[in-house]
């Protein structure tokens, strides 16, 4: 954890001189508490991606978050444990924001559908626009829209780190719902593992004035244990960074 937290400080760093030369704006939410419509803007992050020259997907990675390069590499990992070999067909991603994750999914596969549950509109529809994806209602930590088994792969990418306790539980009973007998769900939680005491310290002195809710931690085990009586056996789990640590992916499969 302390050679991850040096790396993220060399990024951070790199950023901040890249910045200094060229002027790059940073997009900052006027709420960053995690979990809110408006956690990252739609408007003034497009118009920021586009002066800095770079695709959205890329510039909230790079310059916002400062760990560029960290959705390709989560992708990479999937691709690794043969999440996309199956060629799903479904695909069901929740809180896919501004698609960085729902793009390179699209690269590694070719599904006939692509659902998405985006509470900001302007993002939802951005998505729908730009990869025809279809966008279902939103009404509080449900899937109810989608039918039971007919998805082959449910995925949520820095989600919840960002929602209470309660509201991802609650998910979690809906994706296994949904998901197909022999399909996959992928998402990434705040463990323990992610949480040792120099990262607590991190987050507590340099993970941004006005965080409250988020980052929102779970228990590794818990999410083990619940899925296990949902029919869902844990595959492979492995970090992926985010602010100024890190935020372990867990790779679910259902079984027959």
């Amino acid at each position: 954890m302390r050679a991850a937290g040096r790396a993220t400080s060399v990024l951070k760093s790199g950023i901040k001189r890249l910045l200094g030369r060229t002027g790059f704006d940073i997009v900052r939410s006027t709420n960053n508490r995690g979990g809110v419509d408006d956690f990252i803007p739609f408007e003034a992050t497009m118009r920021a991606a586009r002066a800095a020259g770079l695709p959205v997907g890329d510039y909230i990675d790079d310059v916002m978050n400062g760990t560029p390069g960290a959705t390709q590499s989560t992708i990479d990992e999937l691709r690794g444990l043969g999440v996309f070999a199956a060629d799903p067909d479904t695909v069901l991603e929740i809180g896919p924001g501004s698609g960085r994750y729902l793009e390179k999914t699209l690269k590694e596969c070719l599904p006939g559908r692509y659902e998405i549950y985006e509470t900001a509109a302007p993002w939802a529809d951005y998505l729908v626009d730009t990869f025809g994806v279809v966008a279902q209602p939103v009404a509080g930590f449900t899937l109810a829209p989608t039918p039971d088994g007919s998805i082959d792969l449910v995925q949520a990418h820095k989600v919840f780190n960002t929602v209470t306790f309660l509201g991802a539980s609650r998910y979690f009973l809906e994706m296994a719902r949904v998901t197909r007998p022999g399909g996959r769900i992928v998402f990434d939680v705040m463990t323990e593992t992610c949480l040792d005491p120099t990262t607590m310290r991190a987050w507590a002195t340099e993970g941004g004035a006005g965080h409250d809710s988020y980052p929102a931690a779970m228990p590794r085990q818990t999410c083990v244990d619940l899925f296990a009586t949902l029919g869902c056996s844990l595959e492979a789990s492995f970090l992926a960074p985010m602010g100024v640590a890190s935020t372990e992916v867990l790779v679910f499969r259902k079984g027959a």
